[in-house]
């Protein structure tokens, strides 16, 4: 399937409360470590140098540090430090590739990722010059001070699975491919780090669950339902913002054409699969066995703490400026949302001056290159410029330029 196949979008769309859906099933609840962890965690993320100027206020805006409050109510505040500062690197790392310098470029972002995972390889080595792989280190220095091994090997290979499909998910805005619904929702299940949050889950209580407990195939079906019903509402809160950045990957699109309908049509057909979903959680929820009295209890509260998370993220959806511009959308039964005009490519050749922010933070190298120089240099080679100039690299080792 192809974009091209999108039926023209209106001016605007209804959208329900989903938050109403998930709610008679998952609890929401409030850290009240929160503030404090917020603001330990916002020097941390202002010693990386990942934004500057107006793209950091505009990220820090989104209230990261409140969404893993909603979404971590029971964790201490030491391993809510370590959960805003996930939230910090995932979302970062997902807007490179998103709407980032990355975007369309599976190339550049398999640079970036291999970077990344040489740091869950190798967690004693020095952390990398890269930011968003500095982040991971410390971040898997925590996770592995306190977590079950365990633990430790399912955030490494969600990390990697995570990785992996945004490397793929690039590969689909380079040629404009929609998959189908079907290979869609497990990739999506993929792309929104599922998999992460569980083990961030298990590690912000220190859970100690048994391996075999996990591969039983209730707790796989959960699994499954729960991210899905984390993600769905994602993709009716965030396709609005996305298809204004030109991205298309989302299951509001694939619905659209996979049915050949309209906008509103495909929201609404989405938000009932939803409903069912919720359902379906229920219903396995009642078939899971007992595996005995200790695990039983740790189990339980594994449970009860991905049911707090779902609701938070669902929440936060609607709290975060991140997908509704401002818009008051909080306590309204439905609400009506204006369709973004599509907004200007982030990234444009033009001219490096002295008062461009990307001359300014880069390295001597970049600051002497102009665009208007090299009219056959790609957009793709200037991105992985950008990601190999992060790490310290061989004396002997140069780009050739055209």
């Amino acid at each position: 399937m192809s974009v091209e196949q999108l039926r023209p979008f209106p001016s605007r769309f209804r959208l329900k409360d989903l938050t109403a859906i998930t709610s008679p099933v998952f609890e929401f609840k409030m850290n009240p470590h929160q503030e404090a962890a917020a603001h330990a965690t916002n020097v941390w993320f202002e010693r990386r140098k990942v934004y500057h100027g107006l793209k950091k206020r505009k990220f820090l805006s989104h209230r990261f540090d409140s969404y893993a409050g909603m979404s971590f109510p029971d964790a201490d505040l030491s391993h809510l430090e370590t959960c805003i500062a996930f939230f910090f690197w995932a979302f970062s790392f997902d807007d490179l590739s998103d709407e980032g310098a990355l975007q369309s470029k599976p190339d550049a972002v398999q640079v970036g990722v291999d970077i990344s995972m040489e740091v869950l390889k190798n967690p004693d080595a020095p952390a990398p010059n890269f930011p968003y792989a500095a982040m991971l280190h410390d971040i898997w220095r925590r996770f592995r001070s306190t977590a079950s091994p365990g633990a430790c090997n399912r955030f490494y290979r969600a990390v990697e699975s995570w990785m992996n499909s945004q490397v793929e998910q690039a590969r689909f805005r380079s040629t404009d491919e929609i998959p189908s619904v079907e290979d869609f929702i497990v990739l999506r299940r993929r792309t929104i780090g599922g998999p992460i949050v569980e083990a961030m889950v298990e590690y912000s209580l220190d859970l100690q669950i048994p391996e075999y407990v996990w591969d039983h195939p209730v707790l796989q079906e959960m699994s499954k339902a729960v991210i899905d019903i984390m993600t769905w509402p994602n993709d009716l809160c965030s396709f609005n913002k996305e298809q204004a950045d030109g991205d298309f990957q989302n299951l509001v699109f694939c619905i659209m054409i996979e049915r050949d309908i309209d906008l509103q049509s495909a929201v609404n057909v989405l938000t009932a699969m939803l409903e069912q979903r919720v359902a379906d959680y229920v219903r396995y929820r009642a078939q899971l066995p007992s595996f005995g009295p200790e695990v039983d209890a740790e189990l339980a509260r594994y449970n009860k703490a991905i049911e707090q998370y779902t609701q938070g993220t669902v929440v936060w959806y609607y709290y975060s400026p991140r997908y509704f511009r401002g818009q008051d959308v909080s306590g309204k039964a439905e609400i009506v949302v204006p369709v973004y005009e599509r907004t200007a490519p982030a990234e444009e050749p033009a001219p490096a001056s002295s008062q461009d922010p990307v001359s300014e933070k880069a390295s001597p190298l970049v600051s002497h290159l102009s665009f208007s120089s090299y009219p056959p240099l790609s957009l793709l080679l200037l991105s992985l410029l950008a990601c190999l100039l992060y790490v310290n690299l061989p004396l002997g080792f140069r780009i050739a330029l055209p």
